[in-house]
């Protein structure tokens, strides 16, 4: 029987895609191998956000060809889906499949296994015939039009072993906005939501089969349910899902500050079933440049649901992605966002370093950056967030939270993560997807509260 190993590489979704990709091909009857120096077919699901994520994945590709010359290397996702000649010319890849044809992945895959590593793969008839399937050299491309998509693409959410703990559910894909800087519309498509019966029925079935918190995501999670009709909101299906599912906590993904609405944030603050947890998106803290990329709101606008949600829910966990060196980006707006960010209540941030993108609005600007300025400004950053995610985590001291374990562990402890996003140790090795009560200490750490867990109400 032939084997595969699959990676994935980048955002929630990417990770939602490929655990979807795993139990189609495990459905269809091939086996998953220990590792990819053992597997037949290899995949590989790309992200393409930065250069850096491009050039990830190409060394990927290196690596497992090296250490395992006769795996047919199968590339699909998001770099796929927007430059699949580059990833055609490495040596050692067999298909590059973008995202318009992820549905087509676990049947060339069995074709691959069944032709065994060391003979040529012909492809099925149906996709020689298909005008987006191109050959470049010994590897296949079969890639098109990602805005013809009019579905999320999703598997059964049928559990394999080891997919308990904290499962991604995307029930929204794609976006409508045009961000300057930001390739992902191109690669993903408009955007489109599962409908909401979908999503409960999703949810039931994932909580049925012992899963305690998941995860909601999407490319645009707050544009979720507009393409719809009649049309959905997010707050909509949330309360569905609270009301006609047992789930014990569901959490959010990143959403845009537009949608961070006091309705939202006050049904957040109503249940005791949601994770008090919020990504929002800032990228900037000078309106100069949030105009620049293209972004819709300005920092006033950011700062009052920042404030909103730090009122509502003092407690809760607020992140944010902020991107420096954006063409353009002076002394004084690097200033401006560093104490914008240093007046808000952060608990952590993404800080990326701004990375061109081939056809989006922001690749045709001129004035770069210095690379030595830009690697200053996200260094002086990532010690800003250091210091907040420091306070935020001292200031929970005294607290009782309720924590849920994780697979990682050590010798004596197990990893456990907290409604507001805090990671903590518990002593002893304990099974993966657990709750434990954990009392917050003094200086930032957890031991586990004396007795047994409080008996929540959770179940309807």
């Amino acid at each position: 029987m032939a084997t595969f190993s699959i990676e994935n590489f980048g955002c929630r979704a990417t990770e939602a895609d490929a655990a979807a990709l795993r139990r189609e091909l495990l459905a269809g009857g091939l086996t998953l191998a220990g590792g990819h120096t053992s597997a037949d077919v290899v995949v590989l699901n790309t992200c393409t956000v930065t250069a850096a994520a491009d050039s990830q994945a190409r060394e990927a590709v290196r690596k497992i060809h090296r250490a395992n010359p006769q795996a047919r290397i199968v590339v699909t996702g998001c770099y796929a889906q927007r430059a699949p000649e580059d990833l055609a010319a490495i040596q050692g890849v067999a298909w590059v499949i973008g995202n318009s044809h992820q549905a087509e992945i676990p049947e060339i895959v069995r074709g691959l296994g069944a032709r065994g590593p060391s003979t040529d793969f012909v492809p099925v008839a149906q996709l020689e015939d298909d005008p987006m399937s191109l050959a470049r050299g010994p590897a296949k491309i079969l890639t098109g039009d990602i805005f013809a998509q009019s579905t999320v693409q999703i598997a059964p959410a049928t559990l394999m072993a080891g997919d308990r703990t904290r499962p991604i559910l995307k029930i929204q894909d794609g976006c409508n906005n045009r961000c300057s800087y930001c390739v992902i519309p191109f690669v993903r498509g408009r955007s489109r939501s599962l409908t909401p019966d979908a999503v409960v029925r999703e949810v039931n079935t994932l909580d049925a089969a012992g899963s305690k918190e998941i995860v909601l995501s999407g490319i645009n999670l707050g544009s979720y349910g507009r393409d719809l009709v009649p049309r959905a909101a997010l707050a909509d299906v949330v309360q569905r899902i609270l009301a006609e599912t047992g789930l014990e906590q569901l959490r959010f993904s990143s959403i845009e500050p537009q949608d961070i609405t006091e309705d939202f944030v006050a049904l957040v603050a109503s249940s005791d079933r949601l994770a008090r947890h919020f990504h929002v998106p800032l990228q900037s803290g000078s309106d100069r440049i949030l105009h620049a990329m293209h972004r819709w709101y300005r920092t006033e606008h950011y700062a009052e649901r920042m404030n909103l949600i730090g009122c509502l829910l003092p407690d809760a966990a607020i992140g944010a992605d902020v991107i420096v060196g954006f063409p353009s980006e002076t002394d004084a707006d690097f200033q401006a966002t560093f104490e914008f960010i240093e007046r808000l209540p952060f608990t952590y941030l993404h800080v990326f370093s701004f990375s061109t993108r081939p056809g989006t609005a922001a690749a045709t600007l001129g004035d770069a950056v210095p690379l030595q300025a830009i690697r200053e400004r996200a260094r002086a950053l990532r010690k800003l967030a250091g210091r907040k995610s420091d306070a935020f985590r001292v200031a929970q001291a005294g607290r009782t939270l309720r924590s849920l374990t994780l697979a990682r562990g050590g010798d004596g402890w197990t990893e456990a993560l907290t409604g507001n996003y805090l990671k903590v140790r518990i002593a002893g090795r304990h099974p993966a997807n657990e709750w434990h009560e954990v009392c917050m200490g003094t200086d930032g750490g957890a031991e586990e509260s004396a007795g047994e867990l409080a008996q929540l109400s959770f179940r309807k």
